[in-house]
């Protein structure tokens, strides 16, 4: 697929969901400066390339790795993370019941995140990532059904990877029935 024809597919996608969305829900984006900034228009273009056309998600992953700073993200942390897991996953084909939709989202505040250029540019002293923050947590509350998702199909894949999962190990209730058992 063609980078122009991905561009007209997605076009015409996000017209069709804008028009399902009640109006305050279609500008609440607008509420927010650095979301109308012209930088993080280029991280959502970015994005929707990635995400419908030929990728590019591994090469995002190790550079969003690379370059997040802890302390500016504080309650965001834990979703920022999983973000990272999440598109790291995706990529890897581990992971695949994520919308494109929802994927897309995820990949443009990464894409921002790691562009040093952005609204604020990151080299800027105390406020460099604040930006980025807000990108983030935006991004965070609009995703938060598939990140928690995402969450969950981590947590049940390590269980079912875990040597206590194995069916030659006791229930809770066979080891309770066999240590009450009278001698």
């Amino acid at each position: 697929m063609s980078k122009e024809s991905a561009q007209a597919a997605l076009g015409k996608f996000a017209d069709k969901k804008a028009k399902n969305k009640s109006p305050a829900e279609r500008d609440i984006s607008y509420e927010i400066p650095v979301l109308r900034s012209e930088a993080f228009a280029r991280a959502l273009s970015e994005a929707k390339l990635q995400v419908v056309g030929s990728g590019g998600l591994r090469s995002l992953f190790e550079r969003a790795t690379a370059s997040v700073p802890l302390y500016q993200f504080k309650e965001n942390w834990p979703y920022l993370q999983t973000m990272l897991r999440l598109v790291g996953a995706y990529e890897r084909g581990q992971y695949k019941q994520v919308s494109n939709d929802d994927l897309m989202w995820i990949v443009a505040a990464l894409n921002y995140l790691v562009d040093p250029f952005d609204l604020i540019p990151d080299t800027t002293p105390l406020f460099g990532f604040v930006d980025d923050a807000i990108v983030v947590g935006f991004v965070a509350d609009k995703t938060r059904q598939a990140l928690d998702d995402f969450i969950i199909w981590e947590t049940q894949r390590r269980a079912s990877r875990s040597p206590f999962a194995s069916s030659s190990w006791p229930t809770a209730a066979e080891s309770i029935a066999w240590n009450s058992t009278p001698s």
